[in-house]
């Protein structure tokens, strides 16, 4: 008979690879963290895609003023770094990247509204950034993922 202490061959269901060993108040990555963080990465992309086509539209097109337009197209695409660092915080169960994913669902919801007062296509973009912003928003002050994120409230 062996005495060498036998191992599982799988870990139990509730246990987390990415959680932190030395932390046993926070749980692991939860659903609602991956949520809110793939929200974010959506942004970042929407950001990304819009300053990219301001760019193109700007090269290709006749924009009244050339400098003005590219400026526009280069500050939506560094924008679009805000929700992608957010992102990956997120991801990485950081509690400094629930206050810039924050901010960035509290500037989609004017967006949002102004896209609503459309008589155009944009009326469909306005209620979806809307719902992925309150959405958002809902998932980031959840109390899991306040815990989660190791972000205790202050005395």
């Amino acid at each position: 008979m062996s005495s060498a202490k036998q191992t599982p061959d799988h870990t139990p269901a509730d246990a987390d690879p990415l959680a932190d060993p030395a932390d046993d108040s926070a749980p692991g990555r939860t659903a609602r963290v991956t949520g809110a963080a793939a929200i974010a990465a959506a942004e970042a992309l929407a950001l990304f895609a819009g300053g990219v086509y301001v760019l193109v539209g700007s090269v290709t097109g006749h924009p009244d003023k050339m400098t003005q337009a590219v400026t526009g197209g280069v500050t939506l695409i560094v924008l679009g770094l805000i929700p992608l660092i957010a992102a990956r915080g997120l991801l990485r169960r950081r509690s400094w990247s629930r206050g810039p994913a924050v901010i960035t669902q509290l500037m989609a919801l004017p967006v949002a509204w102004t896209l609503l007062q459309e008589d155009s296509a944009a009326i469909p973009a306005g209620i979806l950034l809307g719902a992925l912003a309150i959405t958002g928003l809902v998932l980031l002050f959840h109390p899991t993922t306040t815990r989660a994120l190791n972000i205790r409230p202050r005395a």
